[in-house]
């Protein structure tokens, strides 16, 4: 079994599993919407991850008739999207730590203590 990541689909193989022709990827990949790794040889090689997305762009033109430059506006929104929703967990869990250790981090903090001690000097 392969990571997820990990570019090992030949051209011929990828256009296979999606019963597309190879020219359909090359047309992708000079459109910008994939970026298939490339061996030393300069082979095409795409990840499990690369075919999901030819799976989205095939659905997004086929059953939704959006055209290639539309699929291209709708993955960059896709990706800012992702980016956000991972932000927002990543906040979520320090919000969460926050509340469990009833601090906040000194460089997030409002008020920034300067030393330990704290001096209160009264004149009268």
């Amino acid at each position: 079994m392969h990571h997820y990541d990990e570019p090992v689909y030949l051209i011929s193989i990828v256009a296979k599993i999606l019963d597309i022709h190879p020219q359909t990827l090359r047309q992708y990949e000079r459109e910008n919407l994939i970026c298939p790794s490339r061996s030393n040889g300069r082979i095409r090689l795409y990840s499990q991850r690369d075919i999901d997305k030819i799976k989205l762009i095939l659905r997004l033109t086929r059953e939704l008739g959006v055209n290639l430059a539309g699929v291209d506006i709708i993955l960059r929104l896709k990706e800012d999207v992702d980016k956000m929703e991972q932000e927002v967990a990543e906040l979520r869990h320090e919000v969460l730590k926050a509340k469990n250790t009833h601090s906040v981090a000194p460089e997030k903090a409002l008020v920034r203590k300067k030393s330990l001690y704290e001096m209160i000097v009264f004149e009268e």
